[in-house]
């Protein structure tokens, strides 16, 4: 590994953008195909390799594969542990996992027992003093309508108050093609009341500019990918005013969007429209597993593309604290844990 490989490394590193079922890496899959050899899937079908494309279609098709792969409580169980002791290799020190909770009939999984098999994977993977503070994310798939939104946000609050300040907040994902987001708005706005955070997958294609502006009146603590939000890509000026206004930090994830195409190439990724702002801007994967990346690629790609020091790389880590979840606590924790690491790091 040269020294640049090595400090992107060594550098901690915060990931508050990544799907579950899209961070499963080649190993895990390995592992999984094996027990399910009757479905007969073969690697190709559940990651977009080097130099590959595919449209926001065919991603989505590559979740479905995984989705036949991971459908009991045994499968998650192994799935999030992996996930999560992957992040803490990768010198993640914080990370928010996001899930949307599955039922599957067949093998006798129910949405609760989903989101608590995610729970005792993060607290198995504490047992086991793995150096990485977890807490999840309760998904929203934007396709199942309002009825299951308003569904997903009671378990999300049921969590909230049992798992012991583990569940955080609520994502709002899938197809960005498929429904409107004026109908989930009171289910938002229910989670948000509650005190659950809202991370909200928005303008992930052009034509969401509209529903991006009803979205932001929420307003959203974190806004996921927010690709054609701002003008020079079709976005519009009084939009970009109101994340501003608001302080809404950014979960960019640079790989997931030039290889699912909403982003011609890393050099014209909206990265640097809202750094060039001082904007808060965070280096995520999205999915490392579908995409096969991990942070360290990403801030690495970040850096080289946009011409970062290693000082500058490393604030940005250092500011992605800020836009966690969790408690002041917690980010005060991290912080002392950043300090610690500095003059090793930053040599």
């Amino acid at each position: 590994m040269d020294d640049d490989a090595v400090f992107y490394q060594e550098l901690p590193k915060v990931e508050l953008h990544a799907h579950l079922n899209g961070s499963v890496s080649f190993q895990t899959i390995e592992k999984l195909i094996s027990r399910k050899p009757h479905l007969n899937i073969e690697h190709s079908m559940t990651a977009i390799g080097k130099g590959q494309r595919r449209t926001l279609d065919e991603c989505f098709e590559v979740f479905k594969v995984i989705h036949k792969l991971v459908d009991t409580e045994e499968d998650i169980l192994m799935v999030a542990t992996d996930v999560i002791r992957e992040f803490a290799a990768d010198g993640v020190k914080y990370l928010e996992l996001r899930s949307t909770p599955r039922e599957e009939k067949d093998t006798g999984l129910t949405k609760r027992s989903y989101v608590e098999t995610v729970i005792k994977a993060i607290q198995q993977c504490k047992e086991e003093g793995v150096d990485i503070d977890v807490r999840f994310l309760v998904a929203i798939d934007r396709r199942n309508g309002t009825e299951v939104a308003m569904e997903t946000v009671k378990l999300a609050e049921d969590f909230m108050l049992s798992s012991d300040g583990l569940v955080v907040g609520l994502d709002l994902s899938g197809d960005p093609t498929v429904g409107h987001g004026k109908y989930l708005i009171p289910a938002l706005q229910k989670a948000k009341n509650s005190g659950l955070k809202l991370s909200l997958h928005l303008s992930e294609v052009p034509s969401q500019l509209e529903e991006s502006d009803l979205l932001l009146n929420l307003p959203p603590d974190r806004i996921g990918h927010g690709t054609f939000l701002h003008p020079e890509v079709g976005g519009s000026q009084s939009v970009v005013d109101k994340v501003l206004k608001n302080n809404i930090p950014l979960e960019l994830c640079l790989t997931s969007n030039v290889k699912g195409q909403t982003v011609p190439s890393y050099s014209k990724h909206h990265f640097k429209y809202w750094y060039q702002l001082g904007h808060p801007s965070v280096i995520c994967t999205d999915d490392k597993g579908v995409f096969c990346t991990d942070l360290s690629q990403e801030y690495h790609l970040a850096a080289s593309t946009f011409s970062l020091s290693h000082k500058a790389t490393w604030k940005l880590s250092h500011q992605a604290i800020d836009c966690i979840f969790a408690p002041e606590a917690v980010k005060e924790q991290l912080r002392q844990k950043w300090n610690d690491l500095e003059s090793r790091v930053l040599k």
